[in-house]
């Protein structure tokens, strides 16, 4: 399996209007997407405006194939305004 991690910093207040947008995403993710088998969104205890994702693929095709979905597509163009930085890693699972 191949994991995606991406963790959001969003510029101050933003947080309330990306939620729900995010959270589209997600669910439309795991929807309509056979190959994305698992899409958390995680935040901060901290600070609501850094956000934590966790997703996982069936392969790293499978999560281009993410990234060039219309609800995608959707998501990244409402958002791009909000988020201050964005940092990606992959990583592979390994069964216990």
């Amino acid at each position: 399996m191949f994991v995606v991690v991406v963790r959001f910093q969003l510029h101050a207040g933003c947080a309330e209007a990306f939620m729900p947008l995010m959270a589209q995403n997600a669910r439309l993710s795991v929807e309509l997407e056979p190959a994305c088998h698992q899409f958390d969104v995680c935040v901060s205890t901290g600070a609501a405006d850094e956000i934590l994702l966790y997703e996982i693929y069936d392969s790293p095709e499978a999560f281009q194939a993410h990234l060039k979905m219309p609800h995608f597509l959707s998501f990244d163009a409402e958002v791009r305004d909000m988020v201050l930085s964005k940092e990606v890693g992959t990583f592979r699972r390994v069964e216990a």
